[in-house]
């Protein structure tokens, strides 16, 4: 295995720690699509975007932006570990005057680039700042993480329709395809499938990948680059609660907190400690 690859997978690792700490620590959050992200979220902030933690507000900075907004606890890990801020600030999430809310909040945290929670909407702003950087002539690109309940919102196929018809193919969107909503199975709460053909119909161009392979996930960014006139989607298939046995696969985990014995056991398989 390539030695990148295998450093980002220990990164992935840590950020899956941190996931289970916070969230059991604040006792309430989404420790299933959190943890099904840990290693897209990883692949952009420790290797494919060019940003500066030292300054979050550079104009030219690659923006990434969590549409699925509730998946905050993987964003936050990864920024913390990247150096936006101390990783002290992660066992704060969700209690009284921590920067880290429940959701992102791009006015308390730094490295956030949109606020976040209502579904959808993080992916229209995405195409709002690809759409500018476009009219300013600017080089950087755009991600956007989606969820695949999130698709089921109206906004977000508005939103597919003007990324094509503007062209912005220095927006890649990531639709995190873990089978899984808040309710049930995708299929059973409102099927989204065939979900490669919707978005060629919409004019994006589409690859797709295990959301879980980092070889995978870094081909599919390169693709992204060089396609001209379209945006892309990826199709990430991945596994809600990856990393943790008694989580994957298990739609019980999209909004419950880990008891100690759950952290516990969550970090013994993922090699840590509290």
């Amino acid at each position: 295995m390539n030695q990148d690859y295998k450093e980002l997978e220990k990164i992935a690792v840590q950020i899956r720690k941190d996931i289970i700490n916070m969230i059991a620590e604040a006792g309430s959050g989404h420790p299933g699509g959190s943890l099904s992200a840990a290693d897209i979220i990883t692949a952009l902030y420790f290797k494919k975007m060019n940003i500066d933690p030292e300054n979050p507000n550079w104009e030219d900075r690659d923006r990434f932006v969590l549409s699925k907004g509730h998946a905050a606890p993987v964003l936050y890990a990864a920024l913390a570990r990247r150096g936006y801020f101390s990783p002290d600030e992660l066992l704060k999430l969700r209690k009284i005057n921590s920067m880290l809310q429940g959701h992102p909040d791009m006015k308390g945290t730094p490295g956030i680039e949109m606020s976040t929670g209502s579904l959808g909407q993080g992916f229209s702003a995405s195409i709002g700042m690809a759409l500018a950087s476009k009219l300013d002539g600017k080089k950087n690109r755009i991600y956007v993480l989606l969820g695949d309940g999130e698709i089921n919102e109206g906004i977000v196929w508005e939103g597919a329709m003007a990324a094509a018809h503007y062209k912005l193919d220095n927006l890649t969107a990531i639709l995190d395809y873990n089978g899984l909503q808040i309710d049930g199975k995708n299929e059973e709460v409102m099927n989204i499938k065939p979900v490669d053909e919707k978005w060629k119909s919409f004019g994006w161009h589409v690859i797709e990948i295990d959301g879980h392979n980092f070889e995978e996930i870094f081909k599919a960014f390169d693709e992204a680059e060089s396609v001209k006139g379209k945006p892309t989607m990826i199709i990430a298939k991945t596994v809600k609660g990856k990393g943790v046995s008694f989580m994957e696969n298990k739609v019980g985990w999209h909004g419950s907190a880990p008891t100690k014995e759950d952290r516990e056991k969550a970090l013994k398989e993922l090699g840590g400690e509290i």
